[in-house]
This record gives C-alpha cells, sequence and structure tokens, in this order.
C-alpha cells in the first residue's frame, strides 16, 4: 500500500523554536530517510521552499497568466511529504511517527492513501 505522510509548516510555531530545536528536528529527518530506504519503503521525498516562492498560474480564456502568490490566509501549509510503500495503515502510522515534525508542539505529519500515482517513468518511447 502508498502513503504519502504530509508535513504541514505553521511558521509561529517554527519561529518559536530555538535554532537547535529546529537543527534538531531537520537533522531527524536523516535518520528517518536512512530508515525507510534500509527497509525498502522509502519510495521518494520532497521539501518544498515557503510560500512566499510560490506562483499561480490561471488559464484564462485560452490565455495564461502567472501571479506571485499564493499568499493564502492559512497558518499552515505544506512544507514536504515522503511517499512510502508499507504493508498496512498501521505501519504508515508508525512512519509518521518516526518523522521528527510530529514530535514539535501544533504540528503533525498527515497519512494519506495514495489512490493513484504516475511517474516520468510511463512515458512512452519517442
Amino acid at each position: 500500500m502508498k502513503f504519502l505522510l504530509i508535513m504541514h509548516m505553521n511558521p509561529r510555531i517554527w519561529e518559536s523554536l530555538t535554532e537547535d530545536e529546529r537543527n534538531e528536528v531537520m537533522k531527524g529527518h536523516d535518520g528517518f530517510i536512512d530508515t525507510i530506504r534500509e527497509s525498502g519503503e522509502l519510495l521518494g521525498t520532497t521539501g518544498l521552499a515557503d510560500p512566499t516562492a510560490s506562483a499561480v498560474v490561471r488559464v484564462r480564456d485560452g490565455v495564461p497568466a502567472v501571479s506571485d502568490g499564493p499568499y493564502l490566509e492559512a497558518k499552515e501549509y505544506l512544507g514536504g511529504y515522503y511517499l512510502v510503500e508499507c504493508a498496512s495503515r498501521d505501519r504508515a502510522f508508525e512512519l509518521a511517527a518516526m518523522i521528527p515534525d510530529a514530535s514539535v508542539e501544533g504540528l503533525g505529519v498527515e497519512v494519506r492513501p495514495v489512490v493513484f500515482a504516475a511517474g516520468a517513468e510511463a512515458s512512452s518511447a519517442g
């Protein structure tokens, strides 16, 4: 079964941590990656930039328009994720609990089953 382990970032909570606490969380990801790579459960992982680096593309009347953004009125944003393949939902919960962000008061890791996935390896030969 494939699961997306989604890390939501809350800047107010992150900034309330000391530099040592933030560094501990970041270093903890190295150990987690090693663990799920060795177990064969890691399919991929991505960390995302702060939303202030985002842009939004909208197509109106066939014309694409790019604007800075998204500047959502939300206190949390998608910070990154791990795509894993494991034996069960319970195992996905165990893995999520190993992610350092799950131990930070006010943060958590969302576990969501994957119902469809496609990748570059499925592209047709030209």
